[in-house]
C-alpha cells in the first residue's frame, strides 16, 4: 500500500496476558483448598497413634488382682505395649486413681457395687471378668452359717481403700455386726491367714476369685472352715450387685472331697474399668487379653461366660463389646497390631483422596481447558460483533471506528499467550482476524473515492 494508517492503542501499549497460567491459577487455588480443607477435616477423625506404655492399678502384690494384670501385660508385650503395674490397697483405691486425672492410672479392676450411686463419669467399662466371691473362714469345729452369729469375734475385713472392707461392712451391718459387737480389724492376705492359722484371728472374711492361692491353702488347713451362707438368698435380694453362687462339693481338692458339701457364697464380678479417653486400639488389645486370660472354664462358670457385658455401673466401651461379639478388628486378624492400627489411620486419611482428589482430577483438566477455551471464544464474541456492523451502511467516521477497534482486539490477540494445546485455537483466531479485516478494506475501498483521499485499514501482516 501506498501508506498505512497507524494503529490507536485504546488501552494503552498491550502487556504479555498468560492466560494459560492464569487460568491454571484460578482452577488449582480452589481445587487445592478443597484438598487441604478435606484432608484437615478428615485428621480430626484421626487419633494419635497408641501410647507405648499403659499404667494399670491392681491390688495386693499377692492378690488374684495382680495376678490376672501379669497376664494382661504378657498379652499387651507381644505387640510391644508396656502394660506398668501399680499395687493398691484394693478396689476403692484403684477407682479414687482412675478418677483422679493426675494420678497416670489408665487402668484398673475394680470390684462391682464400688462405685455404687457415686460419680462414675469419665470412665468406662471393658467387662464383667470373673466371679469374685466373698470368701468367709473361721476358726473352730461348730458350724456357723449366718453372719450374725459373729458377734463377739475378732474379724478380719480388710485394709482401708479395699472392696473387701467394703463388702464386709456392708454385709455385717445389714447382719448386725459393728465395731461394738466384734473386733474388726484392718488385716489382709498372708498376714490374716497367718493370724487365723495360729489362732490371733476368729475370722477372716475376703473377696477374691477362686484361683487365688490363699484361698486354696486355707481351703487346705485343718481346723479352718470355710463359712456355708444360709442366707445367701437374703443377702441377693438386698445388694443388687451380688449373685448367690455355689462352689461344688470337691472341687477345690477333689482326691480329699475340699470342700465336703457345696457351699454357698455371695459374690460381685470384677469389672475391668478404664479412663474413658483411653485409645480404642489398647482397649481392643486389653480386650484380647481379658478374653484369653478369663475366657476359660473357672470353678463357678463354663467356658466364654466371661468377659461378659451386662450392665453394671459403667457404661460399657464399644469397642470392647465389639471384640467380644465379633473378634479382633479385621485389618488385625491378618497383620501385626502395629501395622493394622498404622493401616486404620492411613484408610481414614485416604477418605478425602477417594471423595476429594479423584473427583477433582478427574474434573479439574476439563475445567481448566474450558476456562482457557473461554477466554479464546469471548474474542470471537467481540469479532462477531464488528463483522455485524461492517454490514450496515457506514461513512468513513464509522469505519474508522471498526479500524480501532479490530486493531485493539489483534493487539489483544498477539499478546496473549496460551499452552502449546491451544495454541492452533489462537492461530485459528488470528487468521479470522484477519478475514473480518479483508472485509473491512474492501469496504473501506468502496467508500474512498478520490485516490488522494484515500485511507485503508493497515495491513494485518503484523
Amino acid at each position: 500500500m501506498a501508506s498505512e494508517r497507524p494503529r490507536k492503542r485504546i488501552l494503552g501499549v498491550p502487556m504479555r496476558i498468560h492466560v494459560g497460567r492464569r487460568e491454571l491459577i484460578i482452577t488449582v487455588l480452589p481445587a487445592l483448598a478443597l484438598i487441604v480443607g478435606g484432608f484437615w477435616l478428615a485428621y480430626q477423625f484421626v487419633r494419635p497413634a497408641p501410647p507405648s506404655k499403659v499404667v494399670m492399678s491392681t491390688g495386693a502384690e499377692d492378690g488374684a488382682y495382680h495376678a490376672f494384670a501379669k497376664k494382661y501385660r504378657a498379652v499387651l508385650a507381644e505387640e510391644g505395649i508396656t502394660l506398668e503395674l501399680r499395687t493398691s490397697s484394693g478396689s476403692v483405691e484403684n477407682l479414687a486413681r482412675l478418677k483422679d486425672a493426675n494420678s497416670g492410672v489408665d487402668v484398673a479392676l475394680v470390684q462391682g457395687g464400688i462405685a455404687g450411686t457415686g460419680d462414675a463419669s469419665g470412665l468406662i467399662s471393658l467387662g464383667q471378668m470373673f466371679h469374685e466371691p466373698l470368701w468367709v473362714f473361721y476358726r473352730g469345729g461348730d458350724t456357723v452359717e449366718r453372719l450374725s452369729e459373729l458377734k463377739g469375734k475378732r474379724i478380719a475385713i480388710g485394709p482401708e481403700g479395699s472392696g473387701t472392707r467394703r463388702l464386709a461392712l456392708s454385709l455385717l451391718g445389714a447382719s448386725g455386726i459393728n465395731a461394738r459387737d466384734a473386733t474388726l480389724l484392718d488385716l489382709a492376705g498372708d498376714k490374716a491367714a497367718d493370724a487365723l492359722v495360729h489362732g490371733r484371728l476368729d475370722v477372716l472374711l475376703m473377696v477374691s476369685a477362686p484361683e487365688a492361692q490363699l484361698v486354696r491353702k486355707l481351703a487346705h488347713t485343718g481346723g479352718v472352715q470355710l463359712m456355708h451362707l444360709a442366707q445367701a438368698d437374703a443377702y441377693v435380694r438386698r445388694f443388687p450387685y451380688l449373685s448367690r453362687l455355689t462352689l461344688p462339693a470337691g472341687v477345690i481338692d477333689l482326691a480329699r472331697n475340699l470342700p465336703p458339701a457345696p457351699i454357698a457364697l455371695v459374690s460381685p464380678t470384677a469389672n475391668l474399668v478404664a479412663r474413658e479417653d483411653l485409645h480404642p486400639a489398647i482397649i481392643t488389645l486389653l480386650a484380647r487379653a481379658a478374653q484369653e486370660t478369663h475366657g476359660g472354664a473357672s470353678a463357678f462358670g463354663a467356658a466364654g461366660e466371661f468377659p461378659a457385658t451386662r450392665e453394671s455401673e459403667f457404661p460399657i466401651a464399644d469397642g470392647a463389646r465389639r471384640y467380644y461379639r465379633q473378634g479382633p478388628p479385621f485389618l488385625q486378624r491378618y497383620l501385626p497390631f502395629w501395622l493394622a492400627v498404622l493401616a486404620e489411620r492411613t484408610i481414614v486419611l485416604l477418605v478425602p483422596l477417594l471423595t476429594i482428589v479423584l473427583p477433582v482430577m478427574r474434573f479439574g483438566p476439563p475445567v481448566y481447558r474450558w476456562r482457557v477455551h473461554r477466554r479464546i471464544i469471548s474474542w470471537y464474541g467481540k469479532l462477531r460483533l464488528l463483522e455485524l456492523e461492517l454490514r450496515r451502511k457506514l461513512d468513513t467516521a464509522a469505519l474508522e471506528e471498526i479500524v480501532d477497534a479490530l486493531d485493539q482486539i489483534e493487539d489483544e490477540v498477539n499478546a496473549i499467550h496460551v499452552p502449546l494445546a491451544f495454541a492452533e485455537e489462537v492461530y485459528n483466531l488470528r487468521a479470522h482476524i484477519g478475514l473480518v479485516r479483508s472485509q473491512l478494506r474492501d469496504r473501506y475501498a468502496a467508500r474512498t473515492k478520490a485516490p488522494g483521499q484515500e485511507k485503508q485499514p493497515a495491513d494485518d501482516s503484523a
